[in-house]
C-alpha cells in the first residue's frame, strides 16, 4: 500500500509539475480564438463550461480501459504501478494534451489531419483509413460487449440470454445513432458528466476503502514483486499493452478533437486533456490495487471468488461487497454505461474525421446521414462477425489493443516532429515526444511480432526485437533531424 501511496502521489505531482512545463513547451495563449469560438455551428463547434468539457473528455476516454486493462494488468504484479505513473505522465498526458492542442491550433481537425501535417500526407491517408477501422472495432465491442452483460441480467424478461442480448443490441444501436448525428451538447454534452460522476465517485470509494482496509499487497521493492503468477506472456510487450488507456491509449488521440472543437480557451488545455488523463490513471491505479488484493492478499477466496480472473466479474464481485447496494449500480454504470459511452463517441469521431478528409460540411443533417449511414453498415458487419464466430470478440479484442497502441506511436512521433520544428533550432523539447515514441514503437513492433494474431515469432526473442525496433527507429528519427539540418542550411 506504501507503493500505492507513492504511485498516487506521483500522478498529482506530475499534473503540476510535468503538466506546467508541457503547457510552456506548447505555448498555449489565451489570446488565440478556438475553433469554439472562431467556428462555432451549433453541432460539433460549440463552446461548453470547462466542468462540462472536462466531464466528457474524461469519459470519451476511459470507457471500461482504465479499469478492465488495470485488472488484468495487476496480474504482473507491482510492475503495473510504475507503467500506469511513469506511462500516464510522460506518455499518456503529453499525446493527449497535445493532440488536444494541436487540433486547436488547427482548426479543430482530426487526428488523421493532425498526423498527415506533420508526417506528410501518405501517413495522413493511412492514418485515416487506421483511425476508422479502429473505431469501427470500438463500436462494435462496445454494442457487443454491454448488451451481453444486459442480455444476462434480463433473460428472464425474453425467455434466453441471447435474445434479450439482441434486443439490447438493437437498443444501444439506435442509441448510437442518435448520438452520432445529433449535436454535442444535445445527448453527450447532458448524460456524459452523470456517468463520469459515477465512475469517479465509484473509484474514490474503493480508494477510501483501501485506505481502511489497508490490505498486504506487494510493494514495487519486494523481493520477486516482478514475477508474480500473471498470465502466461512476457512482461515486456504484454504490460503495456494490457493497461493502455491508463497509461498510453492512441484511441484518445481520436477522442480529443471532439472536446477541442468545444473549449473557450487554450489555458483550459491543462485542466481538460492533460489533467483528464492523469485522473484516469488513478482511476486505473486503485483498481490495480484492488486486483492485487483480490489476486495476492486473499480477496478472492475472502468473496468466494477463488479462480476468477475475468475483468467484468472481478468488477461485479468486488464493488458491491466492498460499497453495498451503491457499489452494485455504480458497478453497472462501470460495466455497462462506460462503454457505451466510449462506443458513441467512437462513431462521431469516425464520422468527423471522414467529413474533414472529404470536406464535408456537417452542420447540414443529411450530409451527417450520408457519412454515418456506411460507417453503421461497416460495424453492423463487425458486429455480426463479433456474434457468430464464438471467439469473435477476444479476436477483435486482440487486434483492437494492438492497433490502439500503434495509433498512439503515430501520434507520438507527430508530436516529436511538431516540436522539431516549431521550436528553435538546438532546443531539447523534442524529447518530450521521442522518449515515449521509440518506447512505444518498440512495443508494438515487439507485440505484433510475437502475438499469435501478428507473426507468432518465438516468445523469448521479444527483447532482442524491442531493442532492434528502438534502436532503429531512433536512428531514422537522427538521420531525419539531421537531414532536415543539412536542407535548411
Amino acid at each position: 500500500m506504501i507503493s500505492f501511496l507513492i504511485a498516487l502521489a506521483a500522478l498529482l505531482i506530475g499534473y503540476f509539475l510535468y503538466g506546467s512545463f508541457v503547457e510552456k513547451v506548447f505555448g498555449a495563449d489565451s489570446k488565440r480564438p478556438t475553433p469554439a469560438i472562431s467556428k462555432a455551428d451549433g453541432v460539433d463547434f460549440i463552446p461548453m463550461p470547462t466542468w462540462k468539457v472536462f466531464m466528457i473528455q474524461f469519459l470519451n476516454i476511459a470507457g471500461t480501459g482504465p479499469i478492465f486493462g488495470a485488472i488484468m494488468g495487476a496480474m504482473f504484479g507491482p510492475a503495473s504501478y510504475l507503467w500506469i505513473v511513469f506511462g500516464c505522465i510522460f506518455g499518456g498526458a503529453v499525446h493527449d494534451y497535445m493532440t488536444g492542442m494541436l487540433s486547436v491550433r488547427h482548426g479543430g481537425v482530426g487526428y488523421p489531419e493532425i498526423v498527415g501535417k506533420y508526417l506528410g500526407e501518405g501517413t495522413k491517408k493511412v492514418m485515416l483509413a487506421f483511425s476508422v477501422l479502429l473505431l469501427l472495432m470500438v463500436g462494435a465491442v462496445f454494442v457487443y460487449s454491454p448488451a451481453v452483460i444486459l442480455g444476462g441480467m434480463t433473460d428472464g424478461w425474453f425467455g434466453s440470454a441471447f435474445t434479450a442480448s439482441m434486443f439490447w443490441v438493437g437498443i444501444i444501436i439506435v442509441y448510437y445513432i442518435i448520438a452520432t448525428l445529433l449535436p454535442v451538447d444535445k445527448i453527450i454534452g447532458r448524460i456524459y458528466p452523470i456517468f463520469a460522476i459515477s465512475l469517479l465517485f465509484m473509484a474514490l470509494a474503493l480508494g477510501i476503502c483501501l485506505l481502511v482496509k489497508w490490505p498486504g499487497i506487494p510493494e514495487v521493492w519486494q523481493q520477486g514483486s516482478f514475477s508474480m503468477n500473471g498470465p502466461a506472456a512476457p512482461f515486456f510487450p504484454c504490460l503495456f499493452i494490457t493497461i493502455a488507456c491508463g497509461a498510453v491509449s492512441g484511441f484518445h488521440a481520436t477522442q480529443s478533437p471532439l472536446m477541442a472543437r468545444c473549449i473557450k480557451d487554450e489555458k483550459l488545455g491543462r485542466p481538460v486533456f492533460y489533467g483528464a488523463m492523469i485522473c484516469e490513471g488513478i482511476v486505473a491505479l486503485i483498481w490495480a490495487t484492488v486486483a492485487s488484493w483480490f489476486f495476492y492478499d486473499g480477496g478472492a477466496a475472502t468473496l468466494g471468488a477463488e479462480g476468477v480472473t475475468d475483468a467484468p466479474t472481478i468488477v461485479k464481485t468486488v464493488a458491491p461487497a466492498w460499497l453495498g447496494i451503491v457499489g452494485g449500480i455504480l458497478a453497472l454504470l462501470g460495466v455497462v454505461a462506460a462503454p457505451i459511452t466510449s462506443g458513441d463517441t467512437a462513431f462521431r469521431s469516425a464520422r468527423l474525421i471522414i467529413a474533414d478528409f472529404l470536406h464535408f460540411d456537417q452542420k447540414p443533417m443529411r450530409n451527417r446521414l450520408l457519412v454515418s449511414i456506411p460507417l453503421f453498415a461497416l460495424a453492423g458487419l463487425l458486429l455480426w462477425y463479433n456474434i457468430a464466430d464464438a471467439n469473435g470478440f477476444n479476436k477483435i479484442w486482440g487486434y483492437f489493443g494492438w492497433a490502439n497502441q500503434t495509433l498512439a506511436v503515430f501520434a507520438l512521433w507527430t508530436i516529436t516532429v511538431f516540436l522539431t520544428v516549431s521550436k528553435p533550432r538546438g532546443s531539447w523539447y523534442f524529447l518530450i515526444g521521442l522518449i515515449p515514441a521509440v518506447f512505444m514503437t518498440s512495443v508494438c513492433a515487439t507485440y505484433i511480432a510475437i502475438a499469435k494474431i501478428g507473426f507468432n515469432l518465438p516468445a523469448d526473442w521479444h527483447y532482442a526485437i524491442g531493442l532492434i525496433a528502438a534502436v532503429v527507429s531512433l536512428g531514422l528519427f537522427i538521420w531525419w533531424h539531421r537531414y532536415r539540418g543539412r536542407k535548411d542550411a
